[in-house]
């Protein structure tokens, strides 16, 4: 796979989490420790989609 195609596929499912946060904090009475590690692992897209980009601009 090339970097391009991972950095597409990581934002891709950054959206996904984005959505199930949103769907999650849309009910009245929703899991804090859902919605934590939801979180959780999009920063840990976000900080792999900064890296791939970071070796691409090398």
């Amino acid at each position: 796979m090339s970097t391009l195609s991972h950095l597409n596929a990581l934002v891709e499912r950054h959206e996904q989490l984005e959505k199930q946060i949103a769907q999650e904090l849309q009910h009245p009475s929703y899991d804090d420790l859902k919605v934590r590690e939801l979180k959780r692992r999009k920063l840990e897209l976000k900080d792999e989609m900064a890296r791939l980009e970071g070796e691409d601009r090398h």
